[in-house]
């Protein structure tokens, strides 16, 4: 696993737990430390591995740059240079007809950069303020979702020229609704994005404290709703969607916890309590069903499935199990079966 600090450290772990007791420390591998050359300046916002290949990691940071890194020498292969501070930047985890790194930063504008030419290979323009958060389909190879603090998200075809394919609009296009807050996803800054896993949906979040999940091939809100979804970040906010589960999940960061929340129904399932300060990022990942949380209290914590709750009963005085709903059956009943 990758991480990216404040600090403008990274460092690689290894997620495995060989101790084979429930609770474990990850151990760090190797990191770019203060002392390495190449270390980012400044807090590193957003580390991912190469899709295809974890030979190669990609890293960006307030010091208004975007890194490509070789994992096994720990030097860098490539920097792209910005003008602005760099909030997000995401390749494409389907792709495999381009290697474009879309870049999101504090002008207006989308930056699309060419890892095999090594520049800037393109620009989206309509955005007003600055790029909070940027995502690829998990499903199309040319769709791009860009959420931005002038309260917009677009879809893009980055094939075209022309601009981009769809301005989300919270109120489905009644005309009724006030003029300011026509074509706004939200009443506010938006700065979170998320595909669901089968790229059909995409969830967003914003500083109205509010959630949204729209239908991405259309652009129609489907209402859904959430209850509040504290979100006071002043940058982007970086949360997870499950994959594999029977009904899927989101995890947003609320606070010092995570909310867990079923996707298409709203319901708030659970609130995951174990940081002390605020937590601003979180990834599912769906080999090990298990989820990972950054903090400000400068941990990361691994979640694993709690498969069995107990519950009193009334009637009885022993105390009965009983299923957790998050995780009905996402697992096998035996350990001969997995």
């Amino acid at each position: 696993m990758l991480s990216g600090g404040s600090d403008g450290v990274i460092v690689l772990y290894d997620l495995e737990n060989s101790s084979r007791k429930p609770y474990y420390t990850c151990k760090a591998l190797c990191s770019i430390d203060r002392n390495h050359p190449d270390v980012h300046k400044y807090s590193v916002e957003t580390v991912q591995w190469y899709p295809h290949d974890t030979g190669m990691f990609t890293s960006s940071s307030f010091d208004k740059t975007l890194k490509v890194w070789d994992t096994n020498t720990l030097q860098t292969a490539d920097v792209f240079n910005f003008e602005e501070t760099v909030y997000s930047h995401h390749m494409s985890p389907v792709a495999t007809k381009h290697c474009l790194v879309a870049v999101g930063t504090r002008g207006p504008k989308v930056q699309l950069c060419d890892l095999k030419s090594g520049s800037c290979s393109h620009i989206l323009q309509g955005h007003r303020q600055e790029i909070l958060a940027v995502s690829w389909s998990p499903r199309y190879d040319y769709i791009l979702a860009t959420a931005s603090a002038d309260s917009r998200v677009k879809l893009w075809d980055v094939r075209r020229a022309s601009g981009c394919l769809i301005t989300l609009d919270q109120h489905n296009g009644k005309k009724s609704q006030a003029v300011e807050s026509a074509n706004t996803a939200h009443n506010g800054k938006v700065n979170g994005l998320c595909f669901t896993s089968d790229g059909l949906h995409l969830l967003t979040v914003g500083t109205d404290n509010r959630m949204r999940l729209w239908n991405s091939s259309n652009g129609e809100n489907t209402l859904v709703n959430y209850g509040k979804v504290c979100n006071n970040s002043r940058k982007g906010l970086k949360f997870t969607v499950s994959c594999g589960c029977s009904s899927e999940f989101v995890f947003v960061p609320y606070g010092s916890t995570i909310a867990v929340y079923t996707v298409y129904s709203g319901e708030q399932i659970t609130m995951l309590k174990g940081h002390y300060k605020s937590v601003d990022c979180c990834v599912f990942q769906s080999n090990f069903q298990e989820l990972y949380s950054g903090s400000r209290d400068c941990n990361i914590l691994a979640w694993v499935p709690s498969l069995y709750e107990p519950v009193p009963d009334d009637d009885e005085t022993t105390t009965k199990s009983q299923l957790n709903p998050a995780f009905e059956d996402a697992w096998s009943s035996t350990d001969e079966e997995g």
